[in-house]
């Protein structure tokens, strides 16, 4: 067993995020004595390493069923949901039966959905294997679904009872896959730790090699200030809405594609709108606003946009989540690290941002 690192999540529910590699054979251990079977929700593309967690399930004592879904947001429809419903019904899942999500976020937002519904609230393992599922989906309990209309519309709090994060699953991934996943890494960076901005800055290269030391780093500092923030606001009620900074426009350019873009991509090009937002607003100077093109640049994350894409992302962000009564609301920044909350900017200062990132 290699080194690990645990980090808590404290709350009404608490649990442990544990990071490090060679961590698959902990899985049984993270299941209670009263489990007896276990639905391995799955992206069809993991099917033989799927296979490979159900065998170590069944050894341990478990009945271990598999659960194969599309990969990405193919994988968050109601129809898939149902599906994974009917392999529980007819395996006959009880209360005291629980949920593994093994895949990237798309997948442990559907397993952490249907492990909230299934009786009301079944046991939900983590295990993600992306670099967005590490940092981000696995880790929270906000579990959902999309709709014609918009993303993750339909969802619950469900808190897992712990995340697994074996650093090595990683090793397999596609390279802009893990170039994707800063996204979400960088975004930590912005809102609350400079120094993950500084790991990147100084070797980009050693900072996106799961292999290396410094990626480990960046994985800890970014599941910290997750399990911070989700600890002390789990229904985002208040300090969690920081998590959201560049996802309001994120989300929308994700529906406007149809979920063909990777979702790291998409917050990129939100997290430079948010910052083009907020100077324009006077809350944050040109430097950190160049910092942000600076190192999402260096990551070779997109950071423009189609003009003749703003009314359809306009009338998209009005559904979005986050938004009250009508109200269009942001995570800005007053500097790095100090995010605030921007509600009902003016549609002209929206739309003057949005000029900021448009394409040429």
């Amino acid at each position: 067993m290699s080194d690990k690192t645990v980090i808590e999540v404290s709350g009404d529910n608490p649990y442990s995020v544990v990071i490090g590699r060679a961590l698959l054979g902990e899985v049984p251990a993270a299941l209670a004595k009263s489990v007896s079977k276990v639905l391995i929700v799955h992206p069809v593309g993991l099917s033989p390493s799927a296979e490979l967690l159900r065998e170590t399930l069944v050894e341990a004592g478990y009945e271990a069923i598999l659960a194969g879904v599309p990969d990405s947001e193919d994988a968050k429809r109601v129809e898939v949901a149902a599906f994974c419903w009917g392999v529980m019904g007819q395996a006959d899942f009880t209360r005291t039966d629980a949920v593994i999500g093994f895949g990237g976020g798309s997948t442990t937002d559907l397993a952490g959905f249907v492990a909230a519904t299934w009786l009301r609230g079944v046991k939900l393992i983590q295990v993600p294997t992306t670099l967005l599922g590490m940092v981000d989906a696995a880790i929270g309990g906000k579990t959902g679904i999309n709709t014609a209309e918009g993303k993750n519309l339909v969802g619950v709090f469900h808190a897992p009872s712990a995340v697994i994060i074996d650093l090595d699953t990683l090793q397999s991934l596609a390279r802009n896959e893990i170039l994707a996943g800063f996204g979400e890494v960088v975004k930590y960076g912005f809102i609350a730790d400079e120094r993950i901005l500084e790991l990147i800055e100084a070797d980009v290269a050693v900072a996106t090699d799961p292999t290396s030391e410094v990626f480990q780093e960046i994985i800890e500092r970014s599941v910290a200030i997750k399990a911070r923030v989700v600890g002390e606001d789990f229904k985002e009620s208040g300090l969690r809405e920081i998590l959201n900074y560049g996802h309001t426009l994120g989300h929308a350019i994700e529906h406007a594609e149809r979920y063909k873009w990777r979702h790291g991509a998409a917050i990129s090009i939100g997290m430079v709108f948010v910052a083009e937002l907020a100077r324009l607003a006077g809350r944050l100077n040109d430097a950190a606003v160049d910092r942000h093109r600076s190192v999402l640049n260096l990551l070779g994350l997109p950071t423009t946009y189609p003009a003749a894409k703003w009314g359809q992302l306009q009338e998209t962000m009005q559904r979005d989540k986050k938004t009250r009564a009508g109200t269009l609301r942001f995570v800005v920044l007053d500097d790095i690290a100090k995010p605030t909350i921007m509600t009902a900017p003016a549609i002209e200062l929206l739309h003057a941002a949005f000029q900021e990132i448009v394409e040429g």
